[in-house]
Order: C-alpha cells, then sequence, then structure tokens
C-alpha cells in the first residue's frame, strides 16, 4: 500500500519519502542502565523536516502514537489511515483511501491539534529517560509486590500522598484509554487540562482529578518497592524510591488531518458504543 500511495504521488509530482513506524517505539530501559532512550528531538525520521507538507500513516493506533512520538516536533500534519483493529486515531479506512488522498492534494482538509506530554525520569539531577506521549503516563507496581504509595505534587498545590496499584496522567485525548478502563472520565480532546486517575486505589476519597494542563506534575515512589513506568502502552523504564517523575504538557502538539469536521460524540459511538440503547425495545404489536 506504500509503495501504491508513493507511485501516486509521485505521478502527481510530488516527493515521497517513506519510514516505518519502529523509529518511534520507545523500548525499555533497565535498572542497571537506565539511561537507555533517545531523546525526544532525535526520534524524528532521516528527510522528515518542516518542509513535509503531510504525512500518511498507514496501521493502527500504536502505529499512529509511534507516528505522532516521530513528528510532532517538526510539527507535520497526519492523514491516519486505519489498517488495524480500533483505529479510535484513525481519520480513515483503507476502503476510503483513494478518494481521501484527493481531498488531501486538494487542501479540502482541517487540522486539529491533540496536545500531547513530556514525560521524564530524574534521578537527583539526572535526566535517566524521557519521551512524548499522546495517551498516558502510568506508574504501577511490579506483579508481586504489595500495594504502593505515590508522593504527587501537581504545580503549586500541597503534594498529596495515593495508595494504589498505579496512577495514570492522561491527556483529553488519552482519557478513552487506559483511564477509562480505571473509572476516569471521558474528556472532550478540545480542553486545555489533564487527568490524574488512580488504579484500583485503597481508599473511597481517592478518585479521577480533572486540572488545567498548564500545570506540571511531580510523582515520587514514597516507597521501597521498584515500580514499572510505561508511555503510551508502549516502552518505558523501572522507577525506583529515589526518583521522581516530571510531567508536563510538550510544546510540541500532534497535529491531525481531517477530512470532515471532527464529531468526538460519534467516534465515542462508533468505537464505544457510547449512548447506544442498552435495552431492546418491544415492537409493537396488534392486540386481539
Amino acid at each position: 500500500m506504500a509503495s501504491k500511495l508513493r507511485e501516486q504521488l509521485a505521478n502527481r509530482g510530488w516527493e515521497v519519502c517513506i519510514t516505518t513506524s519502529f523509529g518511534g517505539i520507545l523500548g525499555y530501559s533497565t535498572p542497571g542502565s537506565p539511561v537507555c532512550h533517545t531523546s525526544i528531538e532525535q526520534l524524528i525520521p532521516r528527510d522528515f523536516d518542516e518542509n513535509v507538507a503531510f504525512a500518511i500513516v498507514l496501521g493502527g493506533d500504536g502505529t499512529v502514537l509511534s507516528a505522532c512520538r516521530q513528528l510532532a516536533p517538526c510539527g507535520i500534519p497526519l492523514l491516519t489511515v486505519n489498517t488495524g483493529h480500533m483505529g479510535f486515531l484513525t481519520e480513515t479506512y483503507v476502503n476510503q483511501l483513494p478518494q481521501a488522498v484527493e481531498k488531501l492534494l486538494k487542501g479540502e482538509y482541517e487540522i486539529e491539534e491533540r496536545s500531547m506530554l513530556t514525560v521524564q525520569v530524574f534521578r537527583d539531577q539526572t535526566l535517566l529517560w524521557e519521551a512524548l506521549c499522546l495517551n498516558e503516563m502510568v506508574i504501577h507496581r511490579e506483579p508481586l509486590t504489595s500495594m504502593c504509595h505515590f508522593e504527587i505534587k501537581i504545580g503549586s498545590h500541597a503534594p498529596v500522598d495515593i495508595a494504589a496499584d498505579g496512577v495514570i496522567v492522561s491527556t483529553p485525548t488519552g482519557s478513552t484509554a487506559y483511564g477509562l478502563s480505571a473509572g476516569g472520565p471521558v474528556l472532550t480532546p478540545d480542553i486545555p487540562v489533564l487527568q490524574l486517575t488512580p488504579i484500583c486505589p485503597h481508599s473511597l476519597a481517592s478518585r479521577a482529578l480533572v486540572f488545567s494542563d498548564t500545570f506540571h506534575v511531580q510523582v515520587i515512589p514514597a516507597t521501597a518497592n521498584r515500580m514499572v513506568m510505561v508511555v503510551d502502552g508502549n516502552g518505558g523504564c523501572y522507577v525506583c524510591c529515589e526518583d521522581r517523575v516530571h510531567i508536563e504538557r510538550s510544546p510540541y502538539p500532534a497535529r491531525f488531518i481531517r477530512l470532515q469536521q471532527p464529531e468526538f460524540f460519534r467516534i465515542l459511538r462508533e468505537k464505544l458504543g457510547w449512548g447506544l440503547p442498552h435495552i431492546a425495545k418491544p415492537t409493537s404489536v396488534e392486540l386481539p
């Protein structure tokens, strides 16, 4: 499909560069070698820069997340084509691709920006790991450890202690991902907020919190157990008691090409079944 697209666009006079989403896969560091990552700006693929007019992403949601990490720093807008399963982040389907490309080349589209997060892990003043993420950052306990404590500071507010299996910090885009499964609210993607959601908290008072995305978030493990951090369900690193995780809104937004007016509630209905009736309505029956 990529080769056919390349030929089609080249015949229309476009210069085309092809890359794989593999370069946006985060991978994992190890406890003995925590500095195991590529800095955010170095994920940009070769031959991709601010002069690229648009990128066409072929894949599922995981490929879209990877492409955002690769291309957000240079501001390239993405036309996302679903060849995967859910396709919650995709704009069109393979069978609609010819028409989508024609609209794209005619400039008949809008660009929707989605906020991303910069996630960094520090030990003292040393940066151990960093990444961009579109959905969420998750810190959770390892399988055979007990419940953990997290000291969380949001902006200049007093820190709070949360006892739980883990915590999630998500963007509005990520509110329909892990945060939704953990009981958090759904946020429309146009509002400038972040969301903190405890995972299996050991308190009736620990609930999801929504706050301004102008605040920085700092998470410090308040337990001796080693924890695992995962970004966008893709990769991450171990977090120890002497580490701190810093999260803030990234200066690089993800830019999505929309071929029609974005309609978030329609996507919720089609992909997650929101607003559909749960009770079958009886058909009208004539009484004798």
